[in-house]
C-alpha cells in the first residue's frame, strides 16, 4: 500500500478566440469598434491588442483607465493573468464614462 498520492499536473493555459469589443474613448482609440482575439487570459488579449495598436501610443494610455468586462462579468482588481478567456467569449473594453 504505498499511499502515494498522484503527481499533480498544472493545466496549461489554453488559447481561446472570441472579440474584443471597445466602447467610447477605447474606440476611437483602437479606430475599430471590435476586433478578434487569440489568447489563453485578458492579460494575453490585452498585451496583442497593445501590440496590434502600438503604432498609436493613446491606445495604450485609454487602456491604463479602462474597466473590462469578460464574458459579462466584471473584471474589477482581479489579476489580468489570472482572468481565463473562453471560445467565442467577449472582453468588453469599459473606459470611464462621466456623467451618471
Amino acid at each position: 500500500m504505498g499511499g502515494g498520492k498522484s503527481p499533480r499536473h498544472e493545466e496549461a493555459a489554453v488559447t481561446t478566440t472570441g472579440t474584443v469589443r471597445y466602447w467610447a474613448a477605447a474606440k476611437a482609440a483602437a479606430g475599430t469598434a471590435e476586433e478578434p482575439y487569440a489568447a489563453a487570459t485578458l492579460a494575453e488579449a490585452l498585451d496583442a491588442a497593445r501590440t496590434a495598436h502600438a503604432t498609436d501610443p493613446e491606445f495604450g494610455r485609454v487602456l491604463l483607465r479602462c474597466s473590462f468586462l469578460v464574458d459579462g462579468v466584471q473584471v474589477g482588481s482581479r489579476d489580468h493573468a489570472q482572468v481565463p478567456l473562453s471560445q467565442g467569449g467577449t472582453v468588453e473594453v469599459l473606459p470611464p464614462f462621466a456623467g451618471g
